[in-house]
């Protein structure tokens, strides 16, 4: 995980904390402490999406709030399609799901996780969303993608945030950088002639977005357009307040 190795300005500011997240020797894995009762969840919104907060062993809170950059980009693609189709891999809770569908798109929802489709159909059902044309389908992604390229199916767009580890729905493991590069080989086979993007997200130490971008570029290289490439981060508050980077991503756009 990223660490924020300069001196706090608010040293009494985790005191205050209505939750901190004390890890223990397990990757990742911990408790959450309350400062007050302790609760399991809290409402929280972007534009027209609502969706819940959770407090996970896993120290996640159900969203990545970086991620919010990224959401307004896509709504910024979106809105000027008509009806697209936008497939969102690994898509977790659902919120860049949710934000092409409020934009007008038809998305279809991959994440190998149940529990997580789950509370992105929640999701969708507090944003006044669930009627909107998104399908959720619990599998592989990667096994749904080679499905997806051997039917000839095409997408406008294509969202794919892959975590560094995790295991399918029947036991399939994704490792990022063994798996990542031919995913997204078959990601760009399956983008539209008239497709507007292909975004591509990743968390993991030993990567940057630099090498995302030459990925992206050596995957869309008979595609021409533009590819823009950088950290996500999350800042202080105030107008000099320091951030700590969380993610990288490359977008490739037409």
């Amino acid at each position: 995980e990223p660490q924020c190795l300069w001196s706090p300005r608010d040293p009494g500011a985790f005191d205050r904390a209505d939750a901190v997240f004390d890890p223990t020797d397990e990757d990742e894995a911990g408790r959450w402490r309350f400062s007050g009762k302790p609760v399991e969840t809290f409402p929280l919104a972007w534009r027209d999406v609502r969706f819940t907060s959770r407090f996970t062993p896993f120290r996640h809170l159900a969203f990545f709030p970086e991620q919010a950059a990224n959401w307004d980009w896509l709504n910024g693609r979106v809105s000027r399609l008509d009806r697209p189709k936008i497939l969102n891999l690994f898509g977790y809770t659902g919120v860049a799901s949710l934000a092409c569908a409020a934009a007008g798109a038809e998305v279809t929802h991959v994440d190998a996780s149940k529990k997580s489709v789950a509370w992105a159909r929640e999701n969708a059902e507090q944003s006044g969303l669930a009627e909107k044309p998104i399908r959720w389908i619990v599998e592989d992604c990667r096994k749904y993608v080679a499905r997806e390229v051997r039917r000839g199916s095409k997408y406008d767009g294509i969202i794919l945030d892959p975590p560094k580890y995790g295991r399918g729905p029947t036991g399939e493991v994704w490792r990022l950088f063994e798996d990542l590069p031919a995913l997204l080989k078959d990601c760009a086979a399956l983008l539209s002639d008239e497709a507007s993007f292909l975004l591509l997200n990743a968390y993991a130490a030993r990567i940057s977005g630099l090498s995302l971008s030459h990925m992206m570029a050596e995957a869309t290289q008979d595609r021409g357009g533009v590819i823009d490439w950088g950290e996500l981060a999350l800042s202080e508050d105030g107008a000099d307040g320091r951030s700590i980077g969380l993610s990288f991503f490359a977008r490739w756009s037409a």
